[in-house]
């Protein structure tokens, strides 16, 4: 993609848009400022096998939210288990759920913590919504080891 070109352009002709799953130049350090909670939810999802975990820091783009933590399932018993395991696991430290959207068809679950917000996807249900593309001004933050899930394989057979 031509540096100057429009954003209708971008949008129409995304530069490797099915490994921006796999994008490893723009993601950044852990922040030290990385709240704990959100290491806390992105641990829970990894104790119920979440797949391909990533968070976008929005700070520079949005006003709503400071991150967004974003992560798969395989089906919808997974997508709403990791979503009890994050739900549990902040409560008991003294982080309750603003708000909890979409759990019964769990294609595409979203809790709200003020500061960031989780979105727990069914595997069909992120490729469709690509929120990663759609927030591609974000930045995106590096993980410590062994919390951003396995990569599914479909995603990794892509090019």
């Amino acid at each position: 993609m031509k540096p100057n070109s429009t954003a209708k352009e971008q949008s129409l002709n995304p530069t490797g848009a099915t490994s921006l799953h796999l994008k490893t130049s723009a993601t950044g350090p852990v922040p030290a400022d990385l709240d704990d909670r959100i290491l806390l939810a992105i641990g829970a999802a990894s104790e119920k096998k979440a797949l391909n975990t990533v968070v976008l820091d929005l700070r520079e783009i949005a006003t709503f939210t400071d991150y967004f933590v974003i992560t798969s399932g395989n089906n919808e018993r997974q997508v709403q288990a990791i979503s009890d395991e994050i739900v549990e696991t902040l409560k008991k430290s003294g982080t309750p759920a603003a708000r909890v959207e979409g759990y019964k068809t769990a294609e595409w679950i979203l809790l709200d913590y003020g500061d960031f917000v989780v979105h727990i996807f069914h595997e069909q249900s992120r490729k469709f919504y690509d929120l990663e593309r759609l927030w591609r001004d974000s930045q995106r933050v590096g993980l410590p080891p062994g919390l951003a899930g396995e990569v599914n394989s479909s995603l990794r057979n892509e090019s």
